[in-house]
């Protein structure tokens, strides 16, 4: 049996989850976590095999909260489960210690066969995916600038070209203003921009932005 924690957010979206892996007699919904220090706090303190993670939840989040995870139970298997499209966050997630990356718009037979996968030793990654990787990976130097920031500028990065403030992010990443103030400076140095509605022009270029589909 494969012990599942759900994290995320949404109510209606671990309802969903939880009826569709109903379906699944080899997987079991052993808990839940509505945002990532619940997540942490019950992966501290239960055994899972797979953590089914959403990117984007109150308090820590994202990469940080893969990286976090792993450091708590290095054993523990990770699928992402995200809104965001593979060209956002799957090779950073990959790196930071996740096993398979999913978005929010695959078919409900998809999401079993990954979580069989990725719980039993694999490493899940869908035909959009593979392809962005391997296209990124003969880019080599050539690859697109967003892809120099580091996974906590990227993260400020992604929350500036959706509209947040800098004081909505240091409160959303438990920062000061400063500090995001001094991450969106780097930001700006490191893709060469001088100004956000230059930054969200970037973003759409390179479809960087929630919802905003593949190119």
């Amino acid at each position: 049996m494969i012990r599942l924690l759900v994290a995320d957010d949404h109510t209606l979206v671990r309802e969903g989850l939880k009826q569709i892996l109903a379906s699944a007699p080899d997987v079991q919904v052993a808990d839940e976590a509505v945002d990532g220090d619940q997540a942490l706090a019950k992966v501290r303190g239960g055994e899972f095999d797979l953590v089914l993670l959403d990117m984007s939840m109150p308090g820590i989040s994202g990469i940080e909260l893969i990286k976090r995870l792993k450091l708590e139970k290095p054993r523990l298997r990770i699928l992402v489960l995200s809104m965001h499209g593979e060209q956002q966050y799957a090779a950073r997630a990959y790196k930071a210690g996740a096993s398979g990356y999913l978005t929010k718009d695959s078919a409900s037979g998809e999401l079993i066969g990954a979580i069989r996968k990725v719980a039993a030793g694999g490493v899940y990654i869908n035909s959009a995916a593979a392809e962005h990787l391997a296209l990124n990976a003969a880019a080599g130097e050539s690859g697109p600038r967003h892809a120099a920031l580091s996974d906590r500028e990227f993260e400020v990065f992604r929350m500036l070209v959706s509209g947040r403030s800098v004081g909505d992010i240091a409160d959303q990443l438990n920062l000061s203003a400063k500090t995001v103030s001094t991450h969106k400076t780097r930001i700006q140095e490191k893709i060469g921009l001088k100004s956000t509605a230059e930054l969200v022009r970037y973003a759409l270029e390179h479809n960087l932005l929630d919802g905003q589909p593949p190119a």
